[in-house]
C-alpha cells in the first residue's frame, strides 16, 4: 500500500571521496519506481558488473510479483480469485506468508489485499466531494488478509472471494532491495548500497570505509540538515505523505487509505523505519503510518532491532525509545554528496 508518499522529513545520504575506493551509481526506473544501485570498489569493472547483476536480480522478481504482468504468478492467482488455488513458486510463496504475518502483527494495518479496494478516492484533482459512508465501506469490503489461503504442502495461493487482488506496492521494492543487495555483497565489493525510492538498504563501508551517513532534513527547508544518523549494514526506509490530498469542509485528507476502514489517514507526514531488513522495514513503514503515532511508536518500541522516525502533520519529530540520532543544525553541504532518498508521488 505505498501509493505513500511525499514526505515531511527527507533523508540524505552522504559520503565524501577519499582513499583507493571510489562510488559507482546507475540510477534507472525499475518497478515502475527511482532506483539507485552505488557500488564502493577500487576496480571499476567488478562495480559494473555488480551492479548490471543487482538490475537484473530486481527485474526478475518485478516479473515474479507484478500485478501487471499478465503472465506474472501473480496475476495468475488474481485471475483465479473465488475460484481455485494456483500453485506458485516457493519464494512468492514465502513472501504472501512473511506478508500475512506483518497483518498479524499490526493487526490488518498491513494488508496485501489492499489492492482489492475499489479507487473511490482520487487525489489527481477531480474529487469535489467526500464519498458516502456506504461507499467508504464498499470499497473495502473485499479487503481481509485472511482471506489469503496458502496451503504449505501444495504451494498454493487461494484468494477466496471473487474480485479480491493482491499487490505488493508495500513490501515489493524493500524485498527487490533486499535481494539485490545480497547479490552484490558476494561480488568483491567494500560496499553497496541499494535505494528503491526511498527504501534503502546498505552493505560495507562508503567509499570513504566509514559508515553510512543519513541526514534529516525538512522538505520546507531542503539545503538544511538538522540531525545525522550513523548506519552501519542496515535499512532505511520512509514512507511519507506531503502533497496528494484531498480538503473537505477544511480538513485535509491524505492518499494514504487504511485498508480496515476506506478513511484516509491523518495525524503524521512521514515516517521513517530503521532496520536490518528492507522488506520488513517497507511494511512497517506502511504500517505504522496507518497506526497512527501513539500506536505505532508502541509497536516498534516492542519490536528488537527495529528504530523509528516520525514527524507529525504539526511538524513535530517523534522517535522510538533506543534510537540515537546526532543533532547539529547546519547549512554547510560543500563537502558532501548528498543522495535524495524518499517517496514522492507512488
Amino acid at each position: 500500500m505505498k501509493h505513500l508518499l511525499i514526505i515531511s522529513s527527507l533523508l540524505f545520504l552522504s559520503f565524501c571521496t577519499s582513499g583507493q575506493n571510489k562510488s559507482y551509481k546507475k540510477v534507472l526506473l525499475l518497478m515502475g519506481s527511482r532506483f539507485e544501485i552505488t557500488a564502493i570498489s577500487a576496480n571499476e569493472s567488478k562495480a559494473n558488473a555488480a551492479i548490471k547483476a543487482a538490475i537484473n536480480e530486481i527485474k526478475r522478481i518485478e516479473k515474479l510479483i507484478s500485478s501487471w504482468d499478465s503472465n506474472s504468478q501473480t496475476s495468475e492467482v488474481i485471475r483465479n480469485a473465488g475460484v481455485k488455488p494456483i500453485k506458485v513458486d516457493q519464494e512468492l510463496f514465502n513472501l504472501i506468508r512473511r506478508s500475512k504475518k506483518i497483518s498479524d502483527l499490526t493487526h490488518g494495518a498491513f494488508d496485501i489485499s489492499y489492492a482489492s479496494m475499489d479507487k473511490i478516492w482520487k487525489f489527481d484533482g477531480s474529487m469535489l466531494d467526500m464519498p458516502d459512508s456506504a461507499s467508504v465501506a464498499k470499497s473495502v469490503s473485499k479487503i481481509n488478509y485472511k482471506n489469503i489461503i496458502l496451503n504449505k504442502e501444495n504451494k498454493t495461493v487461494f484468494l477466496k472471494n471473487e474480485g479480491m487482488k493482491i499487490g505488493f506496492g508495500a513490501i515489493g521494492k524493500g524485498y527487490a532491495a533486499n535481494k539485490a543487495l545480497e547479490i552484490m555483497s558476494k561480488m568483491e565489493l567494500d560496499g553497496a548500497l541499494v535505494n528503491a525510492s526511498g527504501d534503502l538498504i546498505t552493505w560495507g563501508k562508503d567509499e570513504n570505509n566509514k559508515d553510512w551517513r543519513i541526514g534529516i532534513s525538512n522538505p520546507k527547508e531542503k539545503d538544511k540538515i538538522f540531525s545525522w544518523l550513523n548506519i552501519g549494514e542496515t535499512a532505511v526506509v520512509t514512507s511519507g505523505n506531503y502533497e496528494k490530498y484531498v480538503t473537505f469542509n477544511g480538513k485535509r485528507y491524505s492518499h494514504i487509505i487504511d485498508p480496515r476502514t476506506g478513511y484516509p489517514v491523518r495525524g503524521l507526514s512521514s515516517v521513517t523505519i530503521i532496520c536490518p531488513n528492507a522488506e520488513l522495514a517497507d511494511a512497517l513503514a506502511t504500517s505504522v503510518f496507518v497506526l497512527g503515532a501513539n500506536s505505532g511508536l508502541q509497536l516498534i518500541n516492542k519490536l528488537n532491532g527495529i528504530e523509528c522516525i516520525l514527524v507529525t502533520d504539526e511538524q513535530k519529530m517523534l522517535t522510538s525509545s533506543n534510537l540515537k540520532l546526532e543533532y547539529h543544525k547546519t547549512n554547510n553541504q560543500n563537502n558532501t554528496h548528498q543522495i535524495q532518498i524518499g517517496k514522492f508521488n507512488e
